[in-house]
């Protein structure tokens, strides 16, 4: 086997290996001898046959394995002898033609190229300044979260016969849409509950139904809006035919224990007190969110390395494949979103970029530090994953004990998070004071507002 380095540019290796034909001979041949004893051919005794006759008889499948053995030895011994560390599977492409070695009238030659995994310093944890965002739950912010749970919970009693629904009142109603005079998927329910004013259908539709009464019918003029979920029906014109058949006022709002005793507790101070520890709760994810991603964003400003092209533009594919769907799904293309295919496509490979970078760096500070995801941890994942299909539990379970691939894809946010909450203990963190709101917005869009992006 003779193996020759013909690439090594940053991060790629490229070897041609050649295992001359007669080196393939000799292990048919041997292979041939091995299973001579047990081979009955018509007209020889058993372990007679010449070794012409089995060759004619087996020499093709046999030397299809023969040739796949040595692509691999071959693959493995470069990598070995080179000391290389792949950061992917490497890939193997035969340069000959494989009926031709098959017969045994050519050699075997193939080239293997291999992504090597970077040799990078990983920055001190212990010196990334994070700053963290927090905010208080304050007192009127309990009652708020009270207020809009009384308001969920508020009961209704029909008005008396002839009164004309109100702005704040709810209805029940039958409607059916329809565009063109075409009914269209979707567009249609019986007995639908509706508040008015609530904001729960598209603008326009509540408004069109103040003043009626039960047993009125009213034909409703709408516009979808030109960014609605449904890419068919945004900015079309649709009719609803409407007939509504209750039309019920709210009963007044009291905050008091009967409240607190409609949600199973026993006392409106036990509400306030159980409202509160979940908002602390909820703030405290909020926060987590906000000081995971400035971690993130730190590793990565502090990290500047070569990366295997083909996780990138592994990667890169993956996001590319999700972003051209969701187009599809809305009817639009890249310059709907006010930017060129090209600018649109560098946006998201800066993002596959960062992935892979990422990535290798947590890889990195775990593999240092002894972190990892125990297998308890694995199954009460997938133990969530199975509860959000109920009654097809166990497919989901099924699943994930047959798809390596599936249980990385349930291991990899687990171990990140790990390696982050690491990552938080080590750091110089300082906490900044934001409102809820703020707090609750999307990372990127906090740092904007914070005067930080």
């Amino acid at each position: 086997m003779q193996i020759t380095q013909t690439v090594s540019e940053g991060l790629r290796r490229e070897f041609r290996i050649v295992v001359a034909a007669k080196d393939l001979d000799e292990k048919l041949v041997g292979r041939l001898d091995e299973m001579k004893p047990r081979v009955h051919l018509k007209g020889f005794r058993p372990g007679k046959a010449p070794i012409s006759f089995l060759k004619k008889a087996y020499g093709k499948s046999l030397m299809q394995d023969i040739v796949n053995e040595a692509a691999t030895q071959g693959k493995d011994k470069a990598i070995a002898e080179n000391s290389l560390k792949p950061a992917f599977p490497p890939r193997v492409e035969l340069a000959s033609e494989l009926e031709d070695v098959v017969e045994g009238k050519a050699d075997l030659e193939f080239t293997v190229t291999v992504d090597l995994m970077p040799d990078f310093e990983l920055a001190d944890p212990a010196k990334l300044q994070i700053e963290k965002l927090v905010a208080d739950v304050t007192d009127e912010e309990v009652e708020g979260a009270i207020d809009r749970l009384a308001e969920q919970a508020r009961s209704y009693t029909a008005r008396p016969e002839g009164d004309p629904a109100q702005d704040g009142d709810a209805i029940v109603m039958d409607f059916v849409g329809s565009i063109d005079g075409e009914e269209f998927p979707g567009g249609k329910a019986e007995n639908f509950n509706l508040v008015l004013g609530s904001g729960q259908l598209i603008p326009g539709f509540e408004d069109q139904l103040i003043g009626a009464k039960p047993g009125e019918s009213r034909e409703v003029k709408v516009k979808f809006p030109d960014n609605y979920q449904e890419p068919k029906l945004a900015g079309k014109d649709a009719v609803f035919a409407v007939k509504v058949n209750e039309v019920k006022s709210p009963d007044p709002i009291a905050i008091d224990d009967e409240l607190a005793k409609r949600v199973g507790l026993n006392s409106l101070g036990e509400l306030k007190e159980r409202m509160r520890e979940q908002m602390k709760t909820d703030f405290a994810r909020a926060s987590r969110l906000h000081t995971k991603r400035r971690i993130l964003d730190a590793l990565d400003a502090a990290h500047s390395f070569p990366l295997p092209s083909t996780m990138v533009e592994g990667e890169f594919g993956a996001i590319w494949r999700a972003v051209e769907t969701e187009l599809q799904r809305e009817g639009k293309t890249a310059e709907d979103e006010g930017k060129t295919e090209e600018e649109l496509k560098k946006e998201y490979h800066d993002i596959a970029e960062r992935r892979v970078r990422l990535g290798l760096v947590l890889a990195r500070i775990g593999e240092q530090n002894g972190i990892q995801v125990n297998p308890d941890e694995i199954q009460r994942a997938v133990a969530m994953r199975a509860r959000q299909f109920p009654g097809q539990e166990q497919q989901v379970f099924d699943y994930y004990a047959s798809s390596p691939q599936a249980m990385a894809e349930i291991r990899a946010p687990i171990f990140e998070d790990k390696v982050v909450d690491f990552i938080a203990e080590l750091c110089e963190i300082t906490e900044r004071k934001v409102d809820r709101e703020t707090l609750f917005l999307d990372p990127d869009e906090a740092a904007a507002k914070l005067g930080e992006k």
